[in-house]
């Protein structure tokens, strides 16, 4: 075999399987603004259709679909230490969409504290994610099933396999029985699933993709075996996200998952793939430098990112009647400090609409005060 040419397919491999993996995540980034956009449009225009009876909706749907598919792809021409990391594109997308696309303005006194650290991350990010793919794993090998066969019964994947599964039910006993509800506990078991469905998604990927070039590989019993640990790991995971997101802030979980799901990642495909095996010291330290570069990265961008405050009504006393009333100002939890309300406040100064409360108060007329001398 001429050395020559496998490490020239193997680079013309890596960069299809990057520009794949870049151009599904920003497509996703962009679709989740689009439906953003759709479901602000609505609520605005209080138009009561649902969400997925309008075009914008779908168009974003489709391009999600697009984009999933892009970054699937990717999987089976590029290394997992490669595509993995790729998804702080998405996380970079978005950031600058939702400054963009959607008009997420702040105040500006706030502009330097909120997008000065975002921009910092921006900058790092794109930095991170150069020296990740410049200095990454080069090796690529043709998935076929009696490879994967091989990987699986070496006694590597064999003994880190264990660990996965021992760690991931010693936190789902905690998980469960102690109601351990903490963010790392509950992403940590995303992020070992996780590892999980890198290793199916790749093989899964590989495999159709040779299949697609003409060489079968859907008659092996390990496709069938991959396919099925693929969606199950997939369900699981979007289960315990879902609880996450009940619990924490989307901006949080956004940036620890991130960090979490990559570097599990990395470590299935170092152990999995052998995808450190022919690579010098010095790639490898540059490689986990743009790793690191990213992770803080994507930390800096989610860290200041606007949060949804959710309404709290709070009851005051019209001075005319004295009926308690409820006043609404959207997504205000309460009136702040710098508002026409405070604490305790009795009149109404912002010009905004009192609603009466639901409740059937009638005046009754003034009496006399009791006879206090009576036992």
């Amino acid at each position: 075999m001429d050395i020559s040419s496998a490490v020239g397919g193997s680079y013309t491999d890596n960069l299809i399987g990057t520009l794949l993996a870049i151009f599904g995540n920003v497509l996703v980034s962009i679709s989740l603004s689009i439906q953003k956009y759709s479901h602000v449009t609505l609520a605005g225009t209080k138009d009561l259709r649902a969400f997925y009876r309008t075009k914008t909706w779908w168009c974003g749907f489709v391009l999600t679909c697009l984009g999933e598919g892009a970054n699937f792809v990717s999987y089976a021409f590029a290394p997992l230490a490669l595509v993995a990391p790729l998804n702080a594109v998405s996380i970079l997308t978005s950031s600058i969409l939702g400054l963009l696309f959607l008009r997420e303005k702040s105040k500006p006194k706030d502009f330097a504290k909120r997008y000065g650290l975002s921009f910092l991350g921006c900058v790092l990010t794109i930095g991170g994610t150069y020296l990740f793919v410049a200095f990454g794993p080069n090796s690529h090998e043709k998935l076929k099933a009696e490879n994967i066969v091989k990987h699986i019964v070496g006694w590597p994947v064999l003994l880190y396999l264990l660990l996965e599964i021992i760690t991931f039910c010693l936190l789902l006993y905690f998980y469960k029985q102690h109601s351990a509800n903490y963010l790392v506990i509950i992403l940590l078991m995303v992020a070992l699933l996780g590892s999980v469905t890198v290793i199916t998604v790749k093989a899964v990927s590989g495999m159709l993709v040779l299949t697609a070039e003409g060489t079968m590989q859907l008659d092996s019993p390990i496709f069938s075996v991959m396919f099925v640990c693929m969606v199950a790991s997939v369900v699981f995971q979007a289960r315990f996200l879902s609880q996450a997101c009940k619990l924490y802030d989307s901006s949080l979980i956004a940036s620890v998952n991130y960090i979490l799901s990559t570097f599990f990642a990395v470590v299935a495909g170092a152990v999995f793939y052998l995808e450190f095996k022919n690579e010098d010291v010095l790639h490898i330290c540059m490689f986990l430098l743009g790793s690191a570069l990213c992770f803080l990265g994507v930390f800096l961008i989610t860290k200041n990112r606007k949060k949804t405050k959710t309404f709290e009504p709070y009851v005051t006393m019209d001075m005319t009647n004295g009926v308690p009333t409820i006043h609404d100002k959207g997504l205000v939890v309460q009136p702040d400090f710098n508002g026409s309300y405070s604490y305790g406040a009795l009149v109404n100064n912002d010009g905004v609409a009192p609603v009466t409360l639901p409740v059937n108060l009638e005046q009754q007329p003034v009496s006399s005060l009791p006879d206090l001398k009576k036992d």
